[in-house]
């Protein structure tokens, strides 16, 4: 078999779905298992796609004495897990997404000489990466890592699930959504998680700028937010929406969308950007060093996205990222323009370069 590694949030659980799927696709004969976190977000996501997986339990580093004490237990009871899963599975390779569960994964993979290839996700590599990366055969990066120069031996692109290309017509894509012909439709993901910050800010827009919403309806994925307020606003303000949690099926969501508005995580604008949807992007803000910038600033420069700090609170959140949402709302030959130029880029399957690698591996 061939071990998948990471979890904790869908922007690890997706690409690891794209590469077990291309893996199928090449090596029918390899089965493919996940080793992922505890978190609900994984199994909910590998259960509606069918995949083996087996929960490791894992914990973040930490100098603080109870999170520490908590860390040693996980990583041991994790790293046991894990020298069981690899031996029963007679796991060839170990293909290593990111995430707390990944350490005591690659530690046991490397008791057991089991090879490690890592395929980093971030512009900015976290404290799992940068440990499994010594203990890496080959390391690939989804995108280009400014902080580290030289991390990866190679940029490969973001590896993005079938599901989530829209492979639909739009009108299409637009029933299977219940989504009304004859709008234009705004597309707001906070990412698997959600986005607190964006589900205020849409709020206070649709009190204070509702006749930018005139000729437009709203598909907003609210993550683990409570969507009956979220959609009484909407309602209040007589603006068509169709308010969900969570959805599988982005490739729908995605075919739909004639705007976006975004987290920047790199596999939220992986998406984006392979799809040709206009996107305001606006990075997680509570990571110290805004890590998720860096993944939307080419696109930023380049003129195909907007970039937009998110200053948490709505009132500070509507002169800037409002703002910007608005103002292309509003400004339809430009949309038009940045989806060209997106349509026009060259598609990569990063996925199947990195299914390749581990195939390669694994034989």
């Amino acid at each position: 078999s061939i071990v998948l590694a990471g979890g904790g949030t869908g922007g690890h659980i997706s690409p690891g779905i794209a590469i077990a799927e291309r893996i199928a696709e090449i090596a029918p004969e390899l089965d493919r298992v996940f080793a992922c976190s505890t978190r609900p977000v994984d199994a909910r996501m590998l259960e509606h796609v069918g995949a083996d997986f087996v929960p490791i339990q894992a914990e973040g580093l930490s100098p603080r004495p109870m999170k520490l004490v908590r860390f040693v237990r996980a990583f041991v009871a994790g790293r046991a897990a894990s020298r069981e899963l690899l031996a029963e599975r007679g796991a060839r390779v170990v293909v290593a997404l990111g995430g707390y569960v990944t350490g005591p994964v690659v530690i046991a993979a490397n008791a057991m000489k089991v090879p490690v290839l890592l395929v980093n996700l971030d512009a900015t590599p976290g404290k799992a990466n940068r440990l499994v990366a010594r203990r890496a055969v080959r390391v690939l990066s989804a995108c280009p890592t400014p902080s580290m120069p030289g991390f990866a031996e190679r940029i490969v692109g973001m590896p993005v699930r079938n599901e989530a290309l829209a492979s639909l017509p739009r009108e299409e894509c637009m029933a299977r959504l219940g989504l009304e012909r004859g709008f234009r439709t705004l597309l707001v993901t906070g990412a698997s998680q959600g986005a607190a910050s964006l589900n205020d800010l849409m709020q206070h827009l649709l009190r204070s700028q509702r006749p930018a919403f005139g000729e437009w309806q709203v598909l907003h994925l609210v993550g683990n937010a409570d969507r009956t307020p979220i959609e009484r606003s909407y309602r209040e303000a007589g603006v068509r929406a169709k308010v969900l949690p969570f959805l599988h099926e982005m490739g729908l969501a995605w075919g739909a969308a004639d705007l976006a508005l975004s987290r920047a995580g790199a596999n939220s604008v992986a998406e984006a950007v392979l799809n040709a949807v206009p996107t305001v992007f606006a990075p997680y803000p509570y990571h110290a060093d805004l890590h998720q910038r860096w993944n939307a600033k080419p696109y930023h420069d380049e003129g195909v996205a907007v970039l937009c700090d998110d200053l948490i609170e709505a009132e500070r959140n509507a002169p800037v990222l409002g703002a910007a949402l608005v103002g292309l709302m509003s400004d339809h030959g430009r949309r038009e323009e940045m989806r060209a130029r997106l349509s026009a880029r060259p598609r990569e399957d990063a996925a199947l370069e990195i299914a390749r690698l581990a195939v390669e591996l694994a034989r």
